[in-house]
């Protein structure tokens, strides 16, 4: 960030406003999940089946058939798995109320030896104790993060779900592309396998390399990363078509 801008973004009216607008909910790692699972599986179907030396159409059937269920299942897991963890967070934020209600005393205990563990003490340990117990929403809010260790966030279930749909069909059609060329029109693609193999590699690089954005580390490195885990996916399921190869054609 140019020094000038880093300035900008460090006056009291650019804190004030950052601090006082919502937090925004990012669904990448939804994203990146369903991405590579998306191109994985799909891969790792066409890996197999192509070892095989089955016919494009039955890759192409199979394919699609992992596209909709196994993406289907992965934003359904998803979708329970945000869902679980909101109503957690729900379950803990309704205890916390009650234990505030019925025990003021012993929660506020709570807070002072929560702050005393962060090396406050004395007077500006018992304001800060003061300030947090004056409001119950903050004294809720600091109870459920300093306790229980949760994040205030609260992503959709269905969005995240939605998400890791999306990703899962778009980047995991990849590997398809060139068979379904071929199929219907032959000659188009001289090896359908190893353009697949190329098509789906760049598709690891970039999701990785997108990855790299939000996470502030080399895209470089991050591409070669996600690509190397897809390569190895794809390598066994690439030997285990092998294997099968005398049992389907014997």
């Amino acid at each position: 960030m140019p020094q000038e801008e880093a300035r900008r973004s460090h006056s009291p009216e650019a804190i004030r406003e950052r601090l006082q607008s919502e937090p925004g909910q990012s669904y990448l790692k939804d994203f990146i999940y369903g991405a590579i699972d998306g191109a994985v599986t799909t891969f790792a179907v066409v890996a197999s089946v192509a070892a095989t030396g089955l016919s494009s159409g039955i890759v192409i059937i199979l394919g699609l058939a992992n596209l909709l269920a196994d993406g289907f299942s992965m934003a359904a897991g998803n979708f329970l798995g945000t869902r679980a963890e909101n109503q957690s967070r729900d379950r803990a934020i309704r205890q916390e109320e009650d234990e505030i209600k019925s025990h003021p005393e012993g929660e506020r205990e709570e807070v002072r030896q929560i702050f005393a563990a962060k090396g406050f003490e004395g007077k500006t340990l018992e304001e800060i104790v003061e300030v947090i117990t004056s409001d119950n929403k903050r004294w809720v809010d600091t109870m459920i993060t300093e306790e229980h260790g949760l994040s205030l966030s609260t992503p959709s279930a269905w969005r995240a779900a939605g998400v890791t749909y999306l990703a899962f069909i778009l980047v995991g059609a990849i590997p398809l592309i060139t068979y379904v060329l071929e199929y219907f029109i032959p000659g188009t693609v001289a090896d359908p396998f190893w353009m697949a193999a190329l098509l789906t590699g760049v598709a690891f690089f970039i999701v990785g390399a997108l990855k790299s954005r939000f996470v502030g580390k080399s895209w470089l490195l991050e591409g070669i990363e996600t690509l190397s885990v897809g390569a190895l996916a794809a390598g066994i399921a690439y030997c285990i078509g092998l294997l099968l190869k005398p049992i389907v054609n014997g």
